[in-house]
């Protein structure tokens, strides 16, 4: 793998290069961890900084990411709609080089679309969109997630030895803000689901509150109420209690009478 990452020149075509070199990536990676507002965002950012720094004169790459979570919805992003278009042809497929970098945890390059004989569906898909060549790059994650980066050049053989070396290393470097990116999603969705807790929790005290003055109740009784009347209506415990509080405050027509 090489040591330096070197950016060329890119043809005038409205498309250009993220960086100056390794560091300038770096430093731009920072940026997007600490200004994307959530990781798809993130993601289309990284996509399009990776797709800018490995495109060269005559042969302008397109950038697709994958990130699947613990018990979460899986995240794609891309760098144009030309990545998109053939990451999400390749999941109805089920299967495909980048698919199977992601399962695999290994480099998977596809020189040639038009003669290489794996995933012919796909790759006749690819072929037709003008893509000659596609390499997918596994990322290593520490956290809880799998991601592989998908790269398409329009030329056959349109990755040399040294272009591949980049894209591991430059795949490397975004894995770990990827990691940071990943955590800070997390704590965001605990901060979150925290805040939302509490909510419930209010509503349900203040409704616990009502059931306890209006029936003459212990606590545990009233909660119990909550919780029969939750059931027999099948809804939430949280939107009972608010209905009660509702009530009391004669916003809505409902009944306020709840009997063991």
């Amino acid at each position: 793998m090489s040591d330096n990452v070197g950016i060329r020149e890119i043809p005038a075509d409205g498309f250009e290069p993220t960086g100056t070199g390794l560091q300038d990536f770096v430093l731009l990676l920072q940026d997007l961890v600490l200004e994307s507002s959530d990781v798809r965002n993130f993601l289309t950012e990284m996509a399009t900084t990776i797709a800018g720094q490995l495109s060269r004169e005559g042969n302008r790459m397109s950038c697709g990411m994958t990130v699947v979570r613990h018990k979460r919805p899986v995240a794609v992003a891309s760098s144009d709609a030309l990545a998109q278009s053939l990451d999400e042809l390749q999941n109805s497929f089920g299967d495909g080089p980048c698919l199977t970098a992601l399962r695999s945890g290994t480099v998977v390059s596809v020189p040639d679309t038009y003669s290489d004989g794996r995933w012919p569906k796909y790759l006749r898909a690819a072929g037709a969109a003008s893509i000659g060549s596609v390499l997918a790059v596994p990322m290593r994650l520490q956290n809880q997630a799998q991601a592989v980066v998908n790269l398409y050049s329009p030329a056959a053989h349109g990755f040399t030895r040294q272009d591949m070396d980049e894209a591991e290393n430059l795949t490397g470097i975004s894995a770990k803000a990827l990691d940071l990116a990943l955590n800070i999603a997390h704590l965001r969705d605990a901060r979150d689901d925290l805040t939302a807790a509490l909510k419930s929790r209010t509503v349900i005290d203040t409704a616990i509150g009502a059931i306890m003055a209006q029936n003459r109740c212990s606590r545990d009784a009233a909660f119990q109420i909550l919780v029969t009347t939750s059931s027999n209506r099948n809804v939430k415990l949280r939107e009972v209690a608010t209905a009660i509080i509702s009530s009391i405050a004669g916003e809505e027509e409902i009944p306020t009478t709840y009997d063991e």
